[in-house]
């Protein structure tokens, strides 16, 4: 995982580390077993890296949560 994590810095990744605890961010560094993670909003995050069960590439567009209305009747 370090050497993946390692090859994805300067990308924007979604990180779940299992149960609700998700994340995203753009990937500053990867250091000591801990990834460096930083927000939109600026905010800096850390995540042991042991604890990451799967990581994936952000999708451009964002993904808003909620109903979508598709004209049923």
């Amino acid at each position: 995982m370090l050497e993946l994590l390692t090859k994805m810095i300067g990308r924007r990744l979604d990180v779940y580390c299992g149960g609700s605890a998700s994340l995203r961010g753009e990937v500053l560094q990867v250091e000591d077993g801990v990834l460096h993670l930083k927000d939109d909003s600026e905010q800096l995050c850390y995540v042991a890296t042991e604890k990451i069960i799967c990581v994936w590439e952000s999708r451009e567009r964002e993904h808003n949560a909620g109903f979508v209305s598709a004209g049923f009747k």
